[in-house]
Order: structure tokens, then C-alpha cells, then sequence
């Protein structure tokens, strides 16, 4: 948070700013910090970089390790993530644990079931939609896995069960479950996506409930990819216990009991 000198400072509003703007590349946290300064309400004296010997003499001259550089009332602020933190904004670090992910991927699948809904009944509260919006997280989560899937392979051996007694399950899994998704949201070759999301769904379901809530394990989830930061807990039940749920009522659906 800025203290009563940063706040006097800033009444000015002219900031200087000093970024890489090269015939093959423009930084792109120069632009970052250019448009931050602005919505700040500064009024910005930007100076370009436009060669590498021109960039290598401004940081010898200022002593720093990296571009863009921000200066305010002739005091250095630094560079994107130092601006930011001057204007009291977070600062997300890469290690960092979030759900953001997940919170994207299912909001995501729920408009889409409900906007498929609209479009084929005319209304978006119906049981298909709901049929939608499982069978598209189930897919989407699948993509996310195959982006990466020798990553995702690699984080699923911390806690799934059978991928630690076969290892090339953890290269299936997400083929498995891109494959019950697709045909549930075709409603068809049901006999085939249930035991698929049944059984994967299951293993998955008890080997997260045993690494975290019976051996206590701090680890991240694969449910979103190998590279993800998403605590390992209640999101990637939830997926296992979503395609658990399908793999049962699917059946019953279509056999005219639901």
C-alpha cells in the first residue's frame, strides 16, 4: 500500500515510462504497464527501447535486471509487478493455489448446456441440460488433460491408485473420459461411455478420498491439466463423482425410468 509521500507524489498524474518497442518484439508487460498508468489516471511520457544495445544500456544505467521501468515524481517504481503492487493491486505469484481454473471450466459447461437447451427445447431448465452440462465439463476437463498429457501423467502418479500399479493409465484416463463425454452429450453408445465413467470415475473417486482425507497429503490436482495449481480435494471428487452419477442415470434415462 502506497504511504503519504507515494500519495503526494502521485498528484502529478506524469509518470515516465521506458519499455522495448522493437521491430520483432514488443513487451508485452511494457503495454501492460503503459495501460495500467493510464487507467490510473497518469498521464504517461513513454520512452521506447527500439534496439538490444540500447536496452542492455538502460538497465546498466539503472542498475536492474529487466524492462519495462516505471518512474513516478523522478522515484524508480520498477517494473509491471512493481507498479502494480504500488497502485495496491495483487500480485499473483505462479506457484500460487487457485481455483480460478475450475471456476472458469464449469461456469463455461453450465452456459453452454444452458444456451444448447435454449436452443433445442426453447428452454434452458430442462434434465438435458443438465445431462449438457457434465458430459461438456467432463470434456472440457479432458482437453485441458490432453494439452500436456505426459505432464498430467506425470501429477496423476502422486495419488491415483491404479495409475501407480499401471502406469499407462495415467496416458488413457483422459481419452476415457473425452470419450463418455462425447457420446453422453450425443445421448447415444450410452452401454459404452457408463462403464467407461464408471469405472474411471470410481478410481478416481476413492484414490482422491484416500490421499487427502485419510492420508492427509497436500497435493496439487491433475484434474485440469499437469501444469495446474488447483489444490487436489473436493474439485476433483466432484469430477469423479459427476461422471459417477452420469454412468448410473444415463442408463436409467434412456431406459424410459427417468
Amino acid at each position: 500500500m502506497k504511504d503519504s509521500n507515494n500519495m503526494a507524489k502521485d498528484q502529478g498524474k506524469t509518470a515516465t515510462l521506458y519499455r522495448m518497442v522493437m521491430p520483432d518484439h514488443i513487451c508485452p508487460y511494457g503495454l501492460k504497464s503503459k495501460d495500467l498508468l493510464e487507467r490510473q489516471g497518469f498521464t504517461v511520457d513513454d520512452n521506447y527501447l527500439k534496439t538490444r544495445d540500447a536496452t542492455d544500456a538502460f538497465k546498466e544505467k539503472h542498475g536492474v535486471k529487466t524492462t519495462p521501468q516505471t518512474f513516478i515524481a523522478g522515484d524508480r517504481i520498477g517494473g509491471y509487478d512493481d507498479l502494480r503492487r504500488h497502485f495496491g493491486k495483487t500480485v499473483r505469484s505462479k506457484d500460487e493455489t487457485s481455483y480460478r481454473p475450475v471456476i472458469a471450466i464449469f461456469s463455461m459447461a453450465f452456459l453452454m448446456a444452458l444456451a444448447v437447451s435454449w436452443f433445442t427445447f426453447g428452454t434452458i431448465f430442462t434434465i438435458r441440460a443438465l445431462e449438457w452440462f457434465i458430459a461438456i465439463s467432463m470434456c472440457i476437463l479432458a482437453i485441458q488433460k490432453l494439452q500436456d498429457v505426459e505432464s498430467f501423467s506425470t501429477m496423476f502418479l502422486n495419488y491415483d491408485l491404479l495409475a501407480r500399479r499401471w502406469v499407462r493409465y495415467g496416458y488413457v484416463y483422459p481419452f476415457g473420459e473425452a470419450l463418455a463425454g462425447i457420446l453422453m452429450i450425443a445421448g447415444t453408445l450410452i452401454w459404452i461411455a457408463a462403464p467407461v465413467a464408471l469405472f474411471i470415475g470410481t478410481v478416481g473417486a476413492v484414490s482422491v478420498f484416500k490421499a487427502v482425507y485419510i492420508d492427509k497429503r497436500e497435493l496439487k490436482c491433475a484434474c485440469v491439466g499437469g501444469s495446474s495449481n488447483v489444490p487436489l480435494g473436493f474439485v476433483s471428487l466432484t469430477e469423479n463423482v459427476m461422471m459417477i452419477v452420469m454412468a448410473i442415470w444415463m442408463p436409467i434415462r434412456l431406459a424410459g425410468f427417468g
